[in-house]
């Protein structure tokens, strides 16, 4: 047992021998007193000290005699568990072998969800190496910084993506292998069929996920052999609770992590299907949830919105489980899926510092507008900029201990997202007298105005309820006389005009809902929102369109 805390949250026993060669990511994690506690002693994360979770993941659907079910479906191709297992061992030999990479080399993965980047992901894992997967749509300078401060030595590249990752500068950066273009297709078919798994130890770094450079830097956030099955055997088989027989399906990149544990590692650990698709907009989600007879989808509230009203066109009665996550789920959506397809969305809140998610509710502990409460082996908290636990009822800062937590790649914001031990997630939330946990907003998203805070998301619900708003983002606006006024910007339906009149009827629309100090005293109708590759809203976009006047 690779037991971290004991049962007063100290550490006590120091990382297990590394399997890496190359030293770099344990030599830049955290200093040890910047570490948030980790809760390991739970049974199911009582993980022996050498692990590699490839093998977990992968092989060990082979010996429970999985291996000629299907692991991937893609519109290219199908593999079983078998088939997807010698691909990953081969494409380990050519990392290896011809590639020279040891164990603790870093290998950056550029590409959309099909079955080669998963076979990448896990030959680099299996080998020893640390994952740097990187979103498809980044470009030359964004892929620079995620080079530079990963201290990157390879990369494997879906040959329609590579213009811009030779367009970067990487110092440490050798290898550059693409596939799509049969560069990495024939090394393969050279290659050995099978491959020795690296004898990781459960607390080696396997993967470096990096968080959205929209403050600045990006941040590298480090996970070990261990984390990857944590979230697993926490969410995934206690939460969700996944069988061998279902086909997962979904929109998130997986470099994503609410993609990689949704759409691989999930299905995964219980030996089920997933469907991966290279793009999936939520138009055409429910057409391919039909073709493949799906049963558990994994995508973003505004996804579910324009699902919902497409739901009537096709057959989504395979469907028995949907999560959503990414930005916070407002009950309008909610209700409309539930209408549309009899099914309770899951809601759940994760963070690329945590892995995945970590508060959340089975079917049966739902409560519409509420987040959940923690995921088993996790404890959460309301508490003020003291730290202090704050009473039930009261907004505050999300504060999280749990099997994962974060680990930043040599940054010195690691002392503000963890404190006293615990993650501070940088959200506002309130916790009820029954414990469940109530999102606000993003701690940066509170609007102030005339003293009053008002939280953003909780004007977009109200808004989302008005039949002539299609999407919306609320932000706060400079005012002289009010220091901020609540500003949103308002995509309308179809052939609806947005006018005066339009503006004074959702304003007294906002006023109904809810508090009526909290109404936006701006309203702008554009034709479209910033959103992330993922789905998020880009609040901040919009906040600098406020501060400009716009």
């Amino acid at each position: 047992m690779n037991r971290e805390t004991g049962m007063d949250g100290m550490m006590t026993q120091a990382m297990g021998a590394s399997a890496h060669q190359d030293s770099f990511c344990r030599d830049n994690l955290p200093p040890r007193d910047q570490w948030p506690v980790f809760l390991l002693d739970r049974p199911e994360f009582q993980y022996p000290a050498r692990l590699n979770c490839a093998v977990e993941l992968l092989d060990r659907n082979i010996e429970r005699g999985r291996g000629d079910h299907p692991a991937l479906v893609t519109p290219a191709e199908t593999l079983t568990y078998r088939q997807l297992a010698e691909r990953v061992d081969r494409i380990a030999h050519v990392l290896v072998s011809r590639l020279g990479m040891v164990p603790g080399n870093r290998v950056l993965l550029r590409s959309a969800n099909n079955a080669w980047m998963v076979a990448a992901y896990f030959a680099v894992l299996k080998a020893g190496g640390v994952v740097v997967a990187t979103m498809p749509l980044l470009r030359a300078k964004e892929l620079s910084q995620v080079l530079r401060k990963g201290r990157i030595t390879h990369a494997l590249c879906d040959a329609r993506l590579v213009e811009e990752l030779r367009k970067a500068e990487g110092p440490d950066l050798r290898h550059l292998v693409t596939w799509g273009n049969g560069m990495l297709e024939a090394m393969v078919a050279e290659a050995p069929g099978t491959f020795a798994a690296c004898d990781t130890a459960a607390d080696d770094v396997c993967l470096i996920g990096f968080t959205s450079g929209s403050t600045g830097e990006p941040k590298g956030t480090l996970h070990f052999h261990r984390d990857m099955l944590a979230i697993c055997d926490g969410y995934a088989l206690q939460v969700l609770k996944p069988e061998p027989s279902d086909i997962f399906i979904g929109s998130p990149p997986l470099a994503f992590t609410f993609g990689l544990g949704g759409l691989v590692l999930f299905p995964f650990r219980v030996g089920a299907t997933a469907v991966l698709l290279e793009k999936a907009p939520p138009e055409e989600l429910p057409a391919a949830i039909a073709r493949h007879r799906a049963t558990v989808c994994f995508t973003a509230p505004t996804a579910y919105r324009v699902m919902a009203a497409k739901a009537g066109e096709h057959d989504l009665s395979s469907l028995r489980k949907c999560v959503s996550a990414g930005e916070t789920l407002p009950v309008p959506i909610l209700e409309a899926w539930r209408k549309a397809t009899g099914l309770t969305l899951m809601d759940g809140i994760g963070a690329t510092e945590m892995l995945h998610i970590f508060i959340a509710a089975r079917e049966d502990q739902i409560r519409p507008g509420a987040t959940g409460i923690p995921v088993p082996g996790y404890r959460a908290r309301v508490v003020d900029d003291a730290g202090q636990e704050v009473p039930r009822g009261t907004p505050g800062r999300l504060a999280v201990q749990g099997p994962t937590g974060c680990r930043y790649l040599d940054d010195p914001r690691q002392a503000q997202y963890v404190q006293a031990g615990w993650n501070i997630t940088g959200d506002t939330y309130i916790q009820d007298a029954d414990g469940y946990f109530w999102y606000q907003a993003r701690n940066d998203d509170m609007i102030v105005s005339a003293g009053y805070n008002i939280a953003g998301p909780e004007v977009e619900s109200a808004l989302l309820t008005h039949p002539a708003v299609k999407e919306c983002g609320v932000v706060g606006a400079p005012d002289a006389e009010r220091g901020m006024v609540v500003r949103a910007y308002v995509v309308l339906k179809d052939a609806i005009a947005g006018d005066a009149m339009l503006v004074k009827a959702l304003q007294d629309h906002v006023k109904a809902e809810v508090a009526p100090y909290k109404y936006p005293r701006s309203v702008v109708f554009v034709p479209a929102l910033p959103r992330t590759e993922t789905g998020k809203l880009q609040r901040f976009a919009l906040r600098k369109q406020a501060e400009s006047g716009a």
